[in-house]
């Protein structure tokens, strides 16, 4: 699994391409994700090392705007929250 081997890894800061092009009402999508998967992921990955690692996220992809919205809007929740 990729999430326990990037733990192993012990990074010392963690960058996330935040490509919400991945999500299912976006045009160029071959996923089907939604704003929940993206909350999640976030979650997942800021809960590595105890959620001290810093978390470096960059915009770079999303094509439906309701769909960007909603998905950038969950991922900074979780990154929040976490």
């Amino acid at each position: 699994d990729l999430l326990p081997a990037v733990a192993a890894f012990e990074p010392e800061a963690i960058f996330l391409s935040a490509g919400f092009d991945a999500h299912a009402d976006d045009p160029l999508a071959s996923l089907a994700l939604t704003e929940e998967d993206f909350a999640w992921i976030t979650s997942e990955v800021t809960a590595l090392g105890g959620g001290r690692i810093p978390i470096i996220s960059v915009l770079e992809g999303g094509y439906d705007v309701g769909a960007l919205e909603r998905s950038a809007r969950a991922h900074v929740r979780a990154l929040i929250h976490s």
